[in-house]
């Protein structure tokens, strides 16, 4: 059991967590309409269970019972509702980060202006290096193949070929960011972190088209650790 609480009782608990992230997410002004979905994964009594939002329901109208649960290969086993149709490229980014516990995506519009440029999002200053060192990445195109077949999933693999682990967060060339942490909420926070750097970014271009990155200075790095590794002093 976890926390010697009822099956029943887990699975209540986790659906209200994930309610609360995909809320969040809405909120936040990320995903207006139906444009988004927050999942997290969890364990009990040595099982893996993922909860996320389901397909095409409204935030307004969502409620805890609307909530899906699958399992690690995408089951559905609990619920009256289809799972989000991005499920697949959550499940790939759930298998290769064994660390992330909550993946997000949405369709916030400077992040979405930067896939639909297809291009990488440079380090311009410290508040990026807060976040990551390096750029925020874009993946490549999909193939007409990888988009005929298995179109979520192979939305995940690309993405698998740029993404870090370390580095929360990646663009999808033509579509839209995925993010990801240590649960639901954390996922969202790192992308309401990526839409302000997005912003920023764009800011800075117009006003200094010829900018330069400032990811390899002493400053950058200073901002990244202390925030990141074993010598981080920011916070409590």
């Amino acid at each position: 059991m976890k926390d010697n609480i009822s099956f029943s009782q887990f699975i209540k608990n986790e659906k209200e967590k994930v309610l609360e992230a995909n809320l969040y997410l809405y909120s936040a002004g990320l995903a207006p309409l139906t444009w988004g979905n927050v999942s997290e994964r969890s364990c009990f009594d040595g099982k893996t269970y993922i909860f996320i939002k389901p397909s095409g329901v409204a935030y307004e109208t969502m409620a805890v019972d609307d909530i899906v649960v699958v399992d690690e290969d995408g089951n559905t086993l609990e619920s009256r509702l289809k799972p989000s149709t991005d499920l697949p490229t959550h499940l790939v980014i759930y298998k290769a980060f064994p660390s992330v516990m909550g993946v997000c995506h949405a369709h916030p519009e400077f992040l979405v202006a930067w896939a639909q440029a297809k291009k990488d999002i440079p380090n311009y200053g410290t508040t990026h290096s807060d976040f990551a060192l390096s750029s925020i990445k874009c993946t490549r195109d999909l193939s007409k193949e990888e988009i005929d077949s298995d179109y979520e999933k192979n939305t995940g693999l690309a993405l698998l070929e740029s993404a870090k682990e370390e580095i929360p967060g990646i663009n999808v060339s033509s579509h839209g960011p995925f993010s990801w942490g240590k649960s639901g909420i954390d996922a969202v926070k790192n992308m309401i972190t990526m839409e302000k750097i997005a912003k920023m970014a764009l800011l800075t271009t117009l006003l200094s088209p010829n900018v330069k990155p400032i990811s390899d200075t002493d400053l950058a790095k200073k901002h990244y650790l202390r925030k990141h590794g074993k010598s981080a002093y920011y916070g409590q």
